[in-house]
């Protein structure tokens, strides 16, 4: 495979590792972030999203802690607000994010990753 792939992982998350080996599997040798360790800049974090077509709260874990500390249930936060908080709090992105060339999809389930493949 000629073109990079990388996975935002957590290899604490069942669906992140699941993901990581389905791609293993399929020969294809990701390079791996951990993004709690190493969060993606605001301007990677645009472009995923422009990839996976979605808006920040489209990408964000609702269920962990910080995000009602934070008050990220306000709809009047912008976009760009929402992806600073999840740069500075990385647990807030939904995981694993894969980005091959142009396209990126969240392995939710895992095997939605091969269609970007």
């Amino acid at each position: 495979m000629s073109r990079t792939v990388t996975i935002y992982h957590n290899p604490r998350c069942s669906k992140s590792r699941q993901t990581l080996a389905l791609l293993e599997e399929k020969g294809v040798k990701p390079k791996i972030v951990e993004y709690l360790k190493e969060p993606p800049s605001a301007a990677a974090l645009k472009r995923i999203l422009k990839m996976l077509g979605l808006k920040p709260r489209d990408i964000m874990r609702k269920g962990e802690s910080v995000y009602a500390e934070l008050g990220l249930k306000d709809k009047e936060l912008k976009d760009d607000e929402l992806i600073a908080l999840m740069v500075k709090n990385p647990i807030l992105i939904e995981r694993p994010i894969v980005v091959s060339g142009e396209k990126a999809a969240i392995g939710r389930p895992p095997e939605s990753v091969l269609k970007i493949l």
